[in-house]
């Protein structure tokens, strides 16, 4: 008899300013469990990095998937990141029987699936999808770091925070700027007006 193999998926990135969201889905293991899977956001990176690497090596199958800037601003973040979670799930080398996904949202695909409101802190399998997601959304935005060094990427991954602004305003917007989000989009429309 096979077992019921459920998988979970979430997305990181929804909220920053630069790069691409993430997804990731995970079938965990049953008869292999992880400790201290939680929500990516309540765990320290140097947790994260280690329980991603457990995750791996652990689960019966996973795959992580993004969805690029330019698809953000075609059609909306909540698309981009429901596209990403339907990559991330396509990928995996299973076929689950049921997906749990974080949120109120579910990707258009033909299996039985479940939005779960805060799922990543109800869910194992969705809180080891959180933390691929994220350390694979930091991976990249560590990348990016060293091709903009003057932005700050590593400091605030890509976020609104005060110092990002402050590049943004001093240095300009980049290709890996969301040109839909409000904050960029102000930038570009003041650099037109000069």
């Amino acid at each position: 008899m096979t077992s019921h193999l459920i998988c979970g998926v979430d997305e990181a990135g929804r909220g920053p300013l630069a790069g691409a969201v993430f997804a990731a889905a995970v079938i965990l293991d049953p008869a292999n469990p992880i400790e201290g899977l939680a929500d990516s956001k309540k765990l320290s990176e140097k947790k994260r990095d280690a329980l991603a690497i457990e995750i791996k090596s652990k689960a019966l199958a996973w795959a992580i998937a993004s969805s690029s800037v330019e698809e953000i601003d075609e059609i909306n973040i909540l698309q981009a990141s429901l596209l990403a979670m339907k990559r991330s799930i396509e990928a995996l080398s299973l076929v689950p029987n049921e997906v749990l996904i974080d949120g109120l949202h579910c990707p258009k695909l033909s299996l039985p699936m479940r939005a779960i409101v805060q799922g990543d802190s109800k869910e194992a399998c969705i809180s080891a999808s959180s933390i691929l997601a994220k350390t694979a959304r930091d991976a990249n935005l560590y990348d990016l770091d060293k091709l903009y060094p003057a932005y700050g990427f590593a400091k605030h991954k890509g976020y609104p925070t005060p110092l990002h602004l402050q590049m943004l305003e001093e240095h300009g917007v980049l290709t890996i700027h969301r040109k839909s989000y409000a904050p960029v989009n102000k930038i570009l429309n003041l650099k037109k007006g000069k």
